[in-house]
């Protein structure tokens, strides 16, 4: 699997298992893991970008 590929669904990944943490976070009254979720999410949805931009480049 190409570079570009693998950084675009790890972020996707990321980005999933971060919106799970804060909505976890929330639901439970936990702030950590609420801002822990949103910073995952940030980082995927970034990982994703640059997946994306890698891709561009690859032509």
């Amino acid at each position: 699997m190409k570079t570009s590929t693998t950084d675009q669904v790890q972020g996707a990944f990321h980005e999933v298992k971060g919106k799970v943490k804060e909505k976890a976070g929330k639901a439970v009254g936990n702030p950590d893991l609420t801002s822990e979720g949103q910073g995952e999410n940030l980082a995927g949805k970034v990982q994703k970008k640059v997946g994306q931009i890698e891709k561009v480049l690859e032509k």
